[in-house]
């Protein structure tokens, strides 16, 4: 018994060594740094976003099919027009606003000060999480329905859809645990595969048309059968055009991989004009070739297959190009269709995992709303399939029922990238951007508004996303708010001479909150603190004062400027935090001097929870207090630790 139960401690350490062990040269800390990336030619990078954005021909001709029926084709070309002049002029404009990829969301992230800021952009990741996690769920359940639909597959597995899916997810889990990197080469291969064989099922399919032109009269009989108007199917069509929305995902992919693109040789680190160019070309070249295959693909489905098959149960549900492969191709190309279509789904939920693998260090860490572990990939990766789990069993790995999370995450992240680039033209005085994409902005907002009232699922699944990420991060900001926080200190030359002359003997500090400024003021502040602590009259003091920034921001690099005001020499600098600040400079004041500075308080009257939260929200409150306690975790030896002294 004893033995057993040393056994299982001794693994229980293995695993979470393994589990935490982590190659940390990539992160530098817990602070996000721009990762130098291996560049590549843009068509190859578009390969990449590619199989995110072109993997939805697998299943986004059934869904348009159960969404506006033989309305689909004329829907699609709405969706194309949005793609083509809405959406794609955005992501130009973006690609240019953020040459690192940070994509949209930090652009808007500029756009509030304070903790508004913090909260919109954790809420847009919260959508990001919707994006991703069910990019990876409705890809894992369309690379399922391919498999159980195809023929050659035994029937026992036909419902085992669940299971099927479940297995799918976790051995992307796997994957990512043995550290699994994004291979262009990979992309490439899978992408010009897969749009290869897409053009031949699309190009048989319009040569069945041709030669069976009573398919167009039936498809037309269908489409006039409620009302013979064409205006009104237009107008009908409109309505229905946001059920589709799922054609317009790859676009903040596209952007986000911007590191990965090769620039020219002339390109400046800051503005790489180059590398904006060129991702401009994908970003194209890959709305043009989707709106190709989603117009064409749409209209052979539409018309060549029977309306009873894309429903739940039918052959062609979730997968109707492969319907059409087996159909006109015979099942030998159409298994072949079935693998690609399998590997390039399951590829769109890799790249998905490494979108949320990148997203939590480049936001979260910054503001000091991640713990330690989510620094770490295995972590994060148990967490995001646990997640991917839940997801699929809700909604029972079906591709249908998925399409409006997907569709709201994909909406409203379009939808905030279009007001950011609108909100720049204004800024900019561009009188025709600002009408222009105000007018675009509003197409989307009305896209997404009707996604998420025909299918509420979406935003129900981003609000457990956005809510779970506001709470763990306002816990962690909390949990770790008692650290120095502090990247740097520079100091002025005045306040290096004082600093200097301070060493000369017992280097006292005296915390002050900056008032007026005058004589009058460091004084009386001066002659209490001697009398509270027994200062000797002979002995110099030096004044310090941090002015509270942006109490939201978690780390700073504080500058500090020496300012003499008649005798007094005073130490000033701007931080979020004011006891951080402290804690950091009696700490810098110590390594450059060799001597142990002491600094002085006075105590505060109040409520301690209200000081409490003072300095969680403003950067005050009880510094006192708090400077001991980030001395304390900074700094183990208690000889080595700069004083902190309270009277009154």
């Amino acid at each position: 018994m004893v033995k057993s139960m040393f056994s299982t401690k001794r693994l229980n350490r293995r695993f979470m060594r393994w589990l935490l062990a982590e190659n940390r040269r990539e992160k530098e800390g817990p602070y996000h740094k721009e990762e130098a990336h291996r560049q590549h030619p843009w068509w190859q990078v578009m390969c990449l976003t590619g199989v995110d954005y072109f993997s939805t021909l697998g299943y986004q001709p059934g869904i348009a099919a159960l969404a506006a029926g033989a309305l689909s084709p004329i829907a699609t070309f709405i969706l194309v027009l949005l793609t083509l002049f809405g959406a794609l002029p955005i992501y130009r404009r973006i690609a240019a606003k953020s040459p690192h990829g940070e994509g949209s969301i930090a652009m808007l992230e500029h756009l509030l000060s304070w903790w508004q800021g913090k909260l919109l952009v954790l809420c847009l990741l919260g959508f990001v999480a919707t994006d991703f996690i069910i990019t990876i769920t409705l890809s894992a359940a369309d690379a399922t329905a391919h498999i159980i639909e195809n023929p050659l597959t035994p029937g026992l597995l036909h419902s085992q859809s669940i299971v099927i899916t479940l297995m799918l997810i976790a051995l992307l889990g796997a994957v990512f645990l043995r550290g699994f990197k994004e291979a262009i080469g990979i992309a490439v291969f899978l992408v010009a595969v897969y749009l290869l064989l897409n053009l031949i099922v699309i190009g048989i399919g319009l040569y069945q048309i041709v030669i069976h032109p009573e398919a167009i009269a039936n498809w037309q009989t269908a489409l006039f059968a409620q009302h013979n108007n064409f205006f009104v199917l237009i107008g009908l069509a409109i309505l229905l055009f946001p059920r589709l929305a799922l054609g317009l995902s790859g676009f903040e992919t596209g952007v986000t991989v911007m590191p990965l693109v090769q620039g020219s040789s002339s390109d400046a680190p800051e503005m790489p004009r180059g590398r904006i160019r060129n991702t401009r070309k994908l970003l194209t070249a890959a709305a043009v070739i989707m709106s190709f295959f989603l117009l064409t693909s749409s209209l052979v489905t539409t018309v060549l297959i029977p309306a009873a098959e894309f429903a739940t149960g039918g052959k062609a549900n979730g997968r109707a190009l492969a319907y059409l492969a087996h159909l006109y191709l015979g099942n030998g190309f159409g298994t072949i269709y079935d693998l690609s279509t399998i590997s390039i789904l399951w590829f769109a939920g890799a790249s998905a995992m490494a979108g949320l693998l990148n997203i939590v260090p480049r936001y979260l860490p910054r503001y000091g709303m991640a713990p330690s572990w989510a620094l770490l990939n295995r972590p994060l990766v148990l967490v995001y399939t646990g997640i991917a789990f839940v997801v699929t069993i809700i909604f029972q790995a079906n591709v249908e029922a998925q399409g409006g999370a997907y569709a709201t995450g994909v909406l409203v992240l379009i939808s905030s990238a279009a007001f950011a680039v609108t909100l720049s033209a204004h800024r900019h005085n561009s009188t025709k951007g600002r009408i222009v994409f105000a007018l675009i902005t509003l197409v989307f907002i009305y896209t997404t508004i009707v996604n998420i009232i025909e299918r509420p699922e979406g935003i129900k699944i981003a609000t457990f996303f956005i809510g779970t990420i506001i709470v763990t991060s306002l816990v962690s900001r909390v949990w770790r708010s008692t650290e120095l926080r502090v990247e740097q200190i520079e100091v002025d030359d005045n306040a290096r001479e004082f600093i200097a002359e301070e060493s000369q003997g017992a280097i006292r500090i005296i915390a002050n909150r900056l008032n007026v400024g005058n004589e009058q003021e460091y004084l009386l502040k001066e002659k209490e603190v001697r009398e509270d602590n027994h200062i000797p009259p002979t002995d110099p003091v030096l004044f310090l004062e941090i002015l509270v920034s942006d109490a939201s921001d978690f780390t700073d690099v504080i500058r500090v400027t020496g300012v003499k005001v008649g005798d007094y020499r005073i130490l000033r600098a701007e931080s979020a935090a004011v006891p951080n600040a402290i804690a950091a400079l009696l700490l810098y004041i110590r390594d450059q001097t060799g001597k142990i500075p002491h600094a002085y308080f006075g105590w505060v009257e109040g409520n301690p929870i209200q000081y409490l939260l003072r300095f969680i929200l403003f950067g005050e409150g009880d510094i006192a207090v708090v400077t001991r306690e980030v001395l304390r975790r900074a700094e183990k030896n208690s000889h080595r630790r700069p004083g902190i002294h309270v009277g009154g």
